[in-house]
Protein backbone atom coordinates (compact mmCIF):
# COMPACT_ATOMS: atom_id res chain seq x y z
CA UNK A 1 0.00 0.00 0.00
CA UNK A 2 1.54 3.56 -0.98
CA UNK A 3 2.09 5.67 1.79
CA UNK A 4 0.38 9.82 1.72
CA UNK A 5 2.62 12.10 1.32
CA UNK A 6 3.82 13.75 4.52
CA UNK A 7 6.27 16.92 4.79
CA UNK A 8 6.71 15.49 8.78
CA UNK A 9 8.36 12.26 7.66
CA UNK A 10 11.17 14.32 5.13
CA UNK A 11 13.92 16.57 7.05
CA UNK A 12 14.12 20.43 6.56
CA UNK A 13 16.49 20.35 3.84
CA UNK A 14 14.51 17.70 1.74
CA UNK A 15 11.10 19.67 2.55
CA UNK A 16 13.41 23.28 1.30
CA UNK A 17 14.65 21.36 -1.81
CA UNK A 18 11.07 20.40 -2.50
CA UNK A 19 9.57 23.72 -2.25
CA UNK A 20 12.30 25.59 -4.16
CA UNK A 21 11.38 22.57 -7.14
CA UNK A 22 7.43 23.31 -7.08
CA UNK A 23 8.11 26.52 -7.39
CA UNK A 24 10.13 26.26 -10.35
CA UNK A 25 7.97 24.14 -11.33
CA UNK A 26 10.37 21.33 -12.23
CA UNK A 27 8.41 19.08 -9.67
CA UNK A 28 8.61 15.59 -12.10
CA UNK A 29 5.91 12.83 -10.87
CA UNK A 30 6.51 9.87 -11.70
CA UNK A 31 3.96 6.76 -12.38
CA UNK A 32 2.77 5.61 -9.08
CA UNK A 33 3.82 1.99 -9.89
CA UNK A 34 6.87 1.71 -12.75
CA UNK A 35 9.25 -0.16 -14.08
CA UNK A 36 12.25 0.84 -16.20
CA UNK A 37 14.72 -0.89 -18.75
CA UNK A 38 14.78 -1.55 -22.51
CA UNK A 39 11.80 -2.10 -24.82
CA UNK A 40 12.83 -4.87 -27.39
CA UNK A 41 11.72 -5.45 -30.82
CA UNK A 42 12.06 -5.91 -34.57
CA UNK A 43 15.36 -7.93 -34.65
CA UNK A 44 16.35 -7.59 -30.99
CA UNK A 45 16.98 -3.88 -31.45
CA UNK A 46 15.90 -1.12 -29.33
CA UNK A 47 12.92 1.30 -29.07
CA UNK A 48 15.52 4.53 -28.83
CA UNK A 49 14.99 8.13 -28.88
CA UNK A 50 16.84 9.75 -31.89
CA UNK A 51 20.26 11.28 -30.53
CA UNK A 52 19.25 10.95 -26.91
CA UNK A 53 17.50 14.55 -27.70
CA UNK A 54 15.30 15.11 -25.06
CA UNK A 55 13.24 18.13 -27.00
CA UNK A 56 9.69 17.79 -27.88
CA UNK A 57 9.03 16.14 -31.00
CA UNK A 58 11.79 14.02 -31.20
CA UNK A 59 11.57 10.90 -33.15
CA UNK A 60 11.24 7.70 -31.12
CA UNK A 61 12.78 5.13 -33.84
CA UNK A 62 14.58 1.49 -33.90
CA UNK A 63 18.48 1.40 -33.20
CA UNK A 64 20.97 -1.04 -31.85
CA UNK A 65 20.21 -2.06 -28.00
CA UNK A 66 23.39 0.20 -26.30
CA UNK A 67 22.14 0.57 -23.00
CA UNK A 68 21.94 4.90 -23.27
CA UNK A 69 19.34 6.61 -21.48
CA UNK A 70 17.53 7.22 -24.73
CA UNK A 71 16.61 3.60 -24.36
CA UNK A 72 15.81 3.16 -20.81
CA UNK A 73 11.72 3.26 -21.14
CA UNK A 74 9.77 3.67 -18.16
CA UNK A 75 5.84 1.63 -18.21
CA UNK A 76 4.06 3.14 -15.54
CA UNK A 77 0.81 1.60 -14.82
CA UNK A 78 -0.94 4.22 -15.31
CA UNK A 79 -0.39 4.24 -19.08
CA UNK A 80 2.47 6.82 -19.65
CA UNK A 81 6.10 5.11 -21.54
CA UNK A 82 8.64 7.62 -20.63
CA UNK A 83 12.14 8.31 -21.70
CA UNK A 84 14.37 11.21 -20.57
CA UNK A 85 12.01 12.57 -18.78
CA UNK A 86 9.14 12.84 -21.56
CA UNK A 87 5.72 10.86 -22.75
CA UNK A 88 5.86 8.70 -26.02
CA UNK A 89 3.65 10.68 -28.24
CA UNK A 90 1.72 9.71 -31.24
CA UNK A 91 2.08 13.13 -33.62
CA UNK A 92 -0.73 15.89 -33.34
CA UNK A 93 -3.19 13.11 -31.72
CA UNK A 94 -3.46 11.03 -35.01
CA UNK A 95 -5.02 7.96 -34.69
CA UNK A 96 -4.52 7.53 -38.59
CA UNK A 97 -2.59 4.41 -39.63
CA UNK A 98 1.02 5.83 -40.20
CA UNK A 99 1.18 8.73 -37.50
CA UNK A 100 4.66 9.15 -36.37
CA UNK A 101 5.94 8.50 -32.66
CA UNK A 102 7.89 10.74 -30.89
CA UNK A 103 8.46 12.13 -27.40
CA UNK A 104 7.01 15.20 -25.62
CA UNK A 105 5.92 16.84 -22.58
CA UNK A 106 3.41 14.55 -20.62
CA UNK A 107 -0.28 15.90 -20.56
CA UNK A 108 -1.96 12.95 -19.65
CA UNK A 109 -3.70 12.86 -23.06
CA UNK A 110 -5.06 10.06 -24.49
CA UNK A 111 -2.58 10.03 -27.73
CA UNK A 112 0.15 9.48 -24.34
CA UNK A 113 -1.96 6.35 -23.23
CA UNK A 114 -0.28 2.78 -23.92
CA UNK A 115 -1.14 -0.92 -22.80
CA UNK A 116 1.62 -3.80 -23.43
CA UNK A 117 -0.87 -6.78 -23.68
CA UNK A 118 0.30 -10.33 -23.42
CA UNK A 119 0.46 -10.66 -26.78
CA UNK A 120 3.24 -8.15 -26.69
CA UNK A 121 1.69 -5.46 -29.03
CA UNK A 122 2.27 -2.05 -27.40
CA UNK A 123 -1.55 -0.73 -27.75
CA UNK A 124 -3.27 3.24 -28.02
CA UNK A 125 -6.47 2.55 -26.88
CA UNK A 126 -7.52 5.80 -27.71
CA UNK A 127 -6.63 4.57 -31.53
CA UNK A 128 -7.11 0.76 -31.32
CA UNK A 129 -3.70 0.45 -32.86
CA UNK A 130 -0.17 -0.45 -32.36
CA UNK A 131 3.43 0.60 -32.16
CA UNK A 132 4.63 -0.09 -35.77
CA UNK A 133 8.06 -0.45 -37.00
CA UNK A 134 7.56 1.66 -40.62
CA UNK A 135 8.03 -1.23 -43.39
CA UNK A 136 8.98 -4.16 -41.31
CA UNK A 137 12.79 -2.44 -41.82
CA UNK A 138 15.05 -3.57 -38.88
CA UNK A 139 17.82 -0.52 -40.78
CA UNK A 140 18.48 1.65 -37.70
CA UNK A 141 17.26 5.10 -37.75
CA UNK A 142 13.45 3.35 -38.98
CA UNK A 143 10.93 5.57 -37.56
CA UNK A 144 7.98 3.69 -35.51
CA UNK A 145 4.47 4.90 -36.32
CA UNK A 146 0.76 3.88 -35.50
CA UNK A 147 -0.63 0.97 -37.92
CA UNK A 148 -3.33 -1.58 -37.27
CA UNK A 149 -2.43 -3.88 -35.12
CA UNK A 150 -1.72 -7.46 -37.04
CA UNK A 151 -0.04 -9.58 -34.75
CA UNK A 152 2.96 -9.43 -37.01
CA UNK A 153 6.45 -9.03 -35.53
CA UNK A 154 7.06 -5.83 -36.64
CA UNK A 155 4.45 -5.12 -33.64
CA UNK A 156 5.90 -7.06 -31.14
CA UNK A 157 8.16 -5.90 -28.37
CA UNK A 158 9.71 -7.19 -25.04
CA UNK A 159 8.98 -4.17 -22.12
CA UNK A 160 9.17 -4.06 -18.29
CA UNK A 161 6.51 -4.23 -16.73
CA UNK A 162 4.58 -1.74 -14.48
CA UNK A 163 4.04 -4.06 -11.30
CA UNK A 164 6.93 -6.29 -11.61
CA UNK A 165 4.88 -8.85 -13.65
CA UNK A 166 6.18 -9.83 -16.68
CA UNK A 167 3.31 -8.90 -19.35
CA UNK A 168 1.29 -12.73 -19.96
CA UNK A 169 1.96 -13.48 -16.56
CA UNK A 170 -0.90 -11.85 -14.87
CA UNK A 171 -3.50 -14.23 -15.49
CA UNK A 172 -1.93 -17.34 -17.32
CA UNK A 173 -3.78 -20.24 -16.34
CA UNK A 174 -7.11 -18.16 -16.98
CA UNK A 175 -6.76 -17.80 -20.34
CA UNK A 176 -5.98 -20.82 -21.65
CA UNK A 177 -7.79 -21.70 -25.21
CA UNK A 178 -8.57 -25.28 -26.12
CA UNK A 179 -6.18 -27.74 -28.26
CA UNK A 180 -7.13 -30.76 -29.68
CA UNK A 181 -5.45 -33.59 -31.20
CA UNK A 182 -7.84 -36.16 -32.22
CA UNK A 183 -8.34 -35.05 -35.76
CA UNK A 184 -7.62 -32.77 -38.60
CA UNK A 185 -4.32 -30.81 -38.29
CA UNK A 186 -3.54 -29.35 -35.09
CA UNK A 187 -1.35 -26.34 -34.90
CA UNK A 188 1.64 -26.40 -33.47
CA UNK A 189 1.23 -24.33 -29.80
CA UNK A 190 4.83 -23.25 -30.59
CA UNK A 191 3.63 -21.36 -33.77
CA UNK A 192 0.74 -19.86 -31.26
CA UNK A 193 2.57 -18.88 -28.65
CA UNK A 194 5.06 -16.97 -30.42
CA UNK A 195 2.08 -14.91 -32.83
CA UNK A 196 -0.24 -14.18 -29.87
CA UNK A 197 1.87 -14.80 -26.06
CA UNK A 198 -0.39 -17.59 -24.96
CA UNK A 199 1.58 -20.23 -23.18
CA UNK A 200 -1.43 -21.85 -21.72
CA UNK A 201 -3.61 -24.66 -23.36
CA UNK A 202 -6.34 -26.81 -22.62
CA UNK A 203 -5.97 -29.93 -24.06
CA UNK A 204 -8.74 -32.03 -24.93
CA UNK A 205 -10.53 -34.93 -24.50
CA UNK A 206 -9.39 -37.58 -21.63
CA UNK A 207 -11.94 -40.25 -21.84
CA UNK A 208 -12.63 -43.82 -20.87
CA UNK A 209 -11.35 -46.53 -22.54
CA UNK A 210 -14.38 -48.61 -22.28
CA UNK A 211 -13.96 -48.75 -18.54
CA UNK A 212 -12.51 -46.56 -15.75
CA UNK A 213 -9.05 -46.14 -17.05
CA UNK A 214 -8.35 -42.53 -18.41
CA UNK A 215 -6.55 -41.85 -21.99
CA UNK A 216 -7.00 -39.58 -24.76
CA UNK A 217 -10.19 -39.77 -26.55
CA UNK A 218 -10.52 -43.22 -24.80
CA UNK A 219 -7.90 -45.00 -27.10
CA UNK A 220 -4.50 -42.99 -26.78
CA UNK A 221 -2.26 -43.37 -24.03
CA UNK A 222 -1.15 -40.84 -21.69
CA UNK A 223 2.50 -41.51 -22.16
CA UNK A 224 4.21 -41.75 -25.11
CA UNK A 225 2.24 -40.08 -28.06
CA UNK A 226 1.33 -37.05 -29.70
CA UNK A 227 -0.51 -35.45 -26.59
CA UNK A 228 2.77 -35.83 -23.94
CA UNK A 229 4.45 -34.39 -26.70
CA UNK A 230 2.63 -31.54 -26.88
CA UNK A 231 3.11 -30.89 -23.11
CA UNK A 232 6.47 -31.26 -23.68
CA UNK A 233 6.83 -28.66 -25.95
CA UNK A 234 3.73 -26.28 -24.30
CA UNK A 235 5.74 -26.46 -21.24
CA UNK A 236 9.08 -26.23 -23.33
CA UNK A 237 8.06 -22.39 -24.46
CA UNK A 238 7.21 -21.25 -20.73
CA UNK A 239 3.48 -22.49 -20.07
CA UNK A 240 1.47 -25.59 -19.10
CA UNK A 241 -1.20 -27.52 -20.08
CA UNK A 242 -5.13 -27.94 -18.29
CA UNK A 243 -6.69 -31.51 -19.47
CA UNK A 244 -9.64 -31.40 -20.34
CA UNK A 245 -12.02 -34.24 -19.31
CA UNK A 246 -15.64 -35.31 -21.11
CA UNK A 247 -16.53 -33.34 -24.09
CA UNK A 248 -19.27 -33.99 -26.29
CA UNK A 249 -18.75 -37.73 -27.59
CA UNK A 250 -17.03 -41.02 -26.34
CA UNK A 251 -17.14 -42.97 -23.14
CA UNK A 252 -17.25 -40.83 -19.97
CA UNK A 253 -14.68 -41.49 -16.94
CA UNK A 254 -17.65 -40.23 -14.80
CA UNK A 255 -20.10 -42.89 -15.85
CA UNK A 256 -17.74 -45.81 -16.82
CA UNK A 257 -16.63 -45.57 -13.01
CA UNK A 258 -18.79 -47.50 -10.44
CA UNK A 259 -18.23 -45.10 -7.62
CA UNK A 260 -16.57 -42.08 -6.90
CA UNK A 261 -13.54 -43.31 -5.34
CA UNK A 262 -12.81 -45.22 -8.86
CA UNK A 263 -13.59 -41.79 -10.52
CA UNK A 264 -11.13 -39.98 -7.74
CA UNK A 265 -8.62 -42.29 -8.42
CA UNK A 266 -8.69 -41.77 -12.54
CA UNK A 267 -8.58 -38.07 -11.99
CA UNK A 268 -5.78 -38.70 -9.95
CA UNK A 269 -3.51 -41.13 -12.34
CA UNK A 270 -3.62 -38.04 -14.94
CA UNK A 271 -2.72 -35.70 -12.26
CA UNK A 272 0.07 -37.64 -11.26
CA UNK A 273 1.43 -38.49 -14.76
CA UNK A 274 1.50 -34.93 -15.73
CA UNK A 275 2.34 -32.98 -12.39
CA UNK A 276 -0.89 -30.61 -13.15
CA UNK A 277 -1.72 -27.50 -11.63
CA UNK A 278 -5.07 -28.31 -12.44
CA UNK A 279 -7.84 -29.92 -14.09
CA UNK A 280 -11.26 -29.28 -16.59
CA UNK A 281 -14.28 -31.29 -16.70
CA UNK A 282 -15.83 -30.49 -19.66
CA UNK A 283 -19.87 -31.64 -19.18
CA UNK A 284 -21.96 -31.85 -22.16
CA UNK A 285 -23.26 -35.15 -23.37
CA UNK A 286 -26.34 -36.52 -21.75
CA UNK A 287 -24.24 -39.00 -19.60
CA UNK A 288 -24.30 -36.03 -16.94
CA UNK A 289 -27.67 -35.96 -16.30
CA UNK A 290 -27.85 -38.63 -14.38
CA UNK A 291 -28.67 -37.50 -10.93
CA UNK A 292 -26.03 -40.38 -9.83
CA UNK A 293 -23.41 -39.65 -12.20
CA UNK A 294 -23.53 -35.78 -11.01
CA UNK A 295 -23.08 -36.34 -7.15
CA UNK A 296 -19.99 -39.02 -8.30
CA UNK A 297 -18.32 -36.55 -9.95
CA UNK A 298 -19.13 -34.32 -7.09
CA UNK A 299 -17.84 -36.68 -4.55
CA UNK A 300 -14.56 -37.03 -6.48
CA UNK A 301 -13.51 -33.61 -7.16
CA UNK A 302 -13.95 -33.00 -3.19
CA UNK A 303 -11.29 -35.88 -2.92
CA UNK A 304 -8.92 -34.50 -6.03
CA UNK A 305 -9.42 -31.04 -4.16
CA UNK A 306 -8.28 -32.84 -0.36
CA UNK A 307 -5.45 -34.43 -1.99
CA UNK A 308 -4.05 -31.95 -4.23
CA UNK A 309 -3.81 -28.68 -2.29
CA UNK A 310 -3.44 -25.58 -4.50
CA UNK A 311 -5.18 -27.53 -7.47
CA UNK A 312 -7.49 -25.74 -9.64
CA UNK A 313 -10.97 -27.91 -10.59
CA UNK A 314 -12.35 -25.93 -13.41
CA UNK A 315 -16.26 -27.27 -14.78
CA UNK A 316 -17.48 -25.93 -18.01
CA UNK A 317 -21.49 -26.95 -19.21
CA UNK A 318 -23.87 -25.64 -21.60
CA UNK A 319 -25.90 -22.51 -20.71
CA UNK A 320 -29.61 -20.71 -21.64
CA UNK A 321 -29.55 -17.17 -22.70
CA UNK A 322 -30.43 -16.25 -19.44
CA UNK A 323 -28.21 -18.66 -17.69
CA UNK A 324 -27.54 -21.99 -16.60
CA UNK A 325 -29.47 -25.12 -15.16
CA UNK A 326 -28.10 -24.58 -11.45
CA UNK A 327 -29.01 -28.41 -10.46
CA UNK A 328 -24.88 -29.05 -10.37
CA UNK A 329 -23.74 -25.82 -9.08
CA UNK A 330 -26.35 -26.28 -5.98
CA UNK A 331 -25.48 -29.75 -5.87
CA UNK A 332 -21.76 -28.56 -5.43
CA UNK A 333 -22.50 -26.27 -3.04
CA UNK A 334 -24.57 -28.53 -1.10
CA UNK A 335 -21.52 -30.98 -0.89
CA UNK A 336 -18.85 -28.10 0.10
CA UNK A 337 -16.96 -28.78 -3.14
CA UNK A 338 -15.58 -25.22 -3.81
CA UNK A 339 -15.17 -25.07 -7.84
CA UNK A 340 -12.20 -22.57 -9.07
CA UNK A 341 -14.81 -21.33 -11.97
CA UNK A 342 -18.04 -22.42 -12.78
CA UNK A 343 -17.57 -21.81 -17.09
CA UNK A 344 -20.26 -21.38 -19.31
CA UNK A 345 -20.00 -21.89 -23.27
CA UNK A 346 -23.06 -19.61 -24.07
CA UNK A 347 -23.13 -20.50 -28.10
CA UNK A 348 -25.72 -23.26 -29.60
CA UNK A 349 -28.49 -21.02 -28.72
CA UNK A 350 -30.33 -21.41 -32.05
CA UNK A 351 -31.04 -18.40 -35.07
CA UNK A 352 -28.80 -16.70 -36.59
CA UNK A 353 -28.24 -12.77 -36.97
CA UNK A 354 -27.91 -12.49 -33.30
CA UNK A 355 -25.50 -10.24 -31.19
CA UNK A 356 -23.18 -13.42 -29.77
CA UNK A 357 -21.10 -10.43 -27.61
CA UNK A 358 -24.25 -9.44 -25.60
CA UNK A 359 -26.05 -12.81 -25.22
CA UNK A 360 -22.38 -13.88 -23.68
CA UNK A 361 -22.59 -11.09 -20.99
CA UNK A 362 -26.45 -12.02 -20.26
CA UNK A 363 -25.98 -15.93 -19.89
CA UNK A 364 -22.87 -15.01 -17.64
CA UNK A 365 -24.87 -12.64 -15.33
CA UNK A 366 -27.15 -15.60 -15.15
CA UNK A 367 -23.89 -17.52 -14.00
CA UNK A 368 -23.32 -15.11 -11.54
CA UNK A 369 -26.82 -15.03 -10.10
CA UNK A 370 -26.69 -18.92 -9.54
CA UNK A 371 -23.41 -19.07 -7.90
CA UNK A 372 -23.72 -16.32 -5.73
CA UNK A 373 -27.12 -18.32 -4.37
CA UNK A 374 -25.43 -21.32 -4.30
CA UNK A 375 -22.75 -20.45 -2.25
CA UNK A 376 -23.67 -16.70 -0.64
CA UNK A 377 -20.93 -14.91 -2.57
CA UNK A 378 -20.99 -11.29 -2.67
CA UNK A 379 -20.95 -10.48 -6.79
CA UNK A 380 -17.49 -9.77 -6.79
CA UNK A 381 -16.52 -13.05 -5.35
CA UNK A 382 -19.20 -15.00 -7.39
CA UNK A 383 -17.75 -13.36 -10.68
CA UNK A 384 -13.98 -14.54 -9.56
CA UNK A 385 -15.31 -18.03 -9.60
CA UNK A 386 -16.91 -18.25 -12.93
CA UNK A 387 -15.55 -18.16 -16.09
CA UNK A 388 -16.79 -17.89 -19.94
CA UNK A 389 -15.61 -20.47 -22.93
CA UNK A 390 -16.68 -19.26 -25.90
CA UNK A 391 -16.72 -21.07 -29.63
CA UNK A 392 -14.74 -18.89 -32.58
CA UNK A 393 -16.91 -18.20 -35.77
CA UNK A 394 -19.81 -20.41 -37.18
CA UNK A 395 -21.46 -22.62 -33.99
CA UNK A 396 -22.36 -26.17 -34.53
CA UNK A 397 -26.28 -24.16 -35.36
CA UNK A 398 -24.98 -21.32 -37.35
CA UNK A 399 -24.89 -18.60 -35.40
CA UNK A 400 -21.54 -16.21 -35.78
CA UNK A 401 -19.02 -15.50 -33.13
CA UNK A 402 -17.34 -12.57 -34.35
CA UNK A 403 -13.62 -10.80 -33.32
CA UNK A 404 -15.50 -7.96 -32.13
CA UNK A 405 -18.11 -10.66 -29.89
CA UNK A 406 -14.68 -11.20 -28.10
CA UNK A 407 -13.85 -7.70 -27.92
CA UNK A 408 -17.15 -7.76 -26.03
CA UNK A 409 -16.17 -10.98 -23.57
CA UNK A 410 -12.93 -9.76 -22.96
CA UNK A 411 -14.17 -6.15 -21.22
CA UNK A 412 -16.56 -7.83 -19.46
CA UNK A 413 -14.06 -10.39 -17.58
CA UNK A 414 -11.72 -7.42 -17.23
CA UNK A 415 -14.66 -5.38 -15.54
CA UNK A 416 -15.50 -8.54 -13.14
CA UNK A 417 -12.18 -10.21 -12.95
CA UNK A 418 -13.38 -13.65 -14.10
CA UNK A 419 -11.35 -16.71 -12.68
CA UNK A 420 -11.60 -17.75 -16.40
CA UNK A 421 -11.53 -16.96 -20.44
CA UNK A 422 -11.22 -19.40 -22.90
CA UNK A 423 -12.95 -20.67 -26.43
CA UNK A 424 -13.22 -23.71 -28.49
CA UNK A 425 -10.90 -23.75 -29.98
CA UNK A 426 -7.65 -22.50 -31.02
CA UNK A 427 -7.69 -25.71 -34.11
CA UNK A 428 -10.77 -23.28 -35.65
CA UNK A 429 -8.68 -19.95 -34.96
CA UNK A 430 -7.56 -19.68 -38.40
CA UNK A 431 -8.98 -18.34 -42.16
CA UNK A 432 -11.05 -21.61 -43.98
CA UNK A 433 -9.01 -22.82 -47.30
CA UNK A 434 -11.16 -26.26 -47.84
CA UNK A 435 -10.60 -27.66 -44.14
CA UNK A 436 -13.48 -29.33 -42.01
CA UNK A 437 -15.69 -26.86 -39.78
CA UNK A 438 -13.53 -28.04 -37.24
CA UNK A 439 -10.36 -27.07 -38.60
CA UNK A 440 -11.38 -23.46 -39.41
CA UNK A 441 -13.22 -20.84 -37.50
CA UNK A 442 -15.89 -19.89 -41.21
CA UNK A 443 -15.44 -16.29 -40.98
CA UNK A 444 -13.15 -14.25 -42.63
CA UNK A 445 -10.10 -13.38 -40.34
CA UNK A 446 -6.62 -13.66 -40.12
CA UNK A 447 -4.74 -16.73 -38.17
CA UNK A 448 -5.27 -16.38 -34.28
CA UNK A 449 -7.32 -13.09 -34.31
CA UNK A 450 -9.66 -14.62 -31.44
CA UNK A 451 -6.78 -16.04 -29.17
CA UNK A 452 -4.85 -12.42 -29.57
CA UNK A 453 -8.01 -10.90 -28.10
CA UNK A 454 -7.71 -12.91 -24.92
CA UNK A 455 -4.51 -12.71 -24.65
CA UNK A 456 -5.06 -9.34 -23.10
CA UNK A 457 -6.94 -10.77 -20.51
CA UNK A 458 -5.06 -9.67 -17.05
CA UNK A 459 -7.65 -11.24 -14.59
Amino acid sequence: MTRPFSSLSLPATAIAATVLAIAAGALTVSPASAATGQITGLSGKCMDVAGANSSNGTAVQLYDCNGTAAQQWTVGSDGTIRALGKCLDVVDGSVANGAKLQIWDCTGAANQRWKVTTARDIVNPAADKCADVTGSSSANGTRLQLWSCTGAGNQKWSAPAADGVPPGDGAPMAVAPYLYNGWGSPPSPTTVTNATGVKWYTLAFILSNGYCNPQWDGSRALTGGVDQQTISTVRSNGGDVIPSFGGWSGNKLESSCSSAGELAAAYQKVINTYGLKAIDIDIEAAAYDSPVVQQRTVDALKTVKASNPGIKVYVTFGTGQSGPDTSLIDRAAAAGLTVDSWTIMPFNFGGNGQNMGALTTRAAEGLKAAVKNAYGYSDDQAYRHMGISSMNGVTDVGETITVDDFRTILAYAQQHHLARLTFWSVNRDRPCAGGGADTCSGVGQQPWDFTRILAQYRG
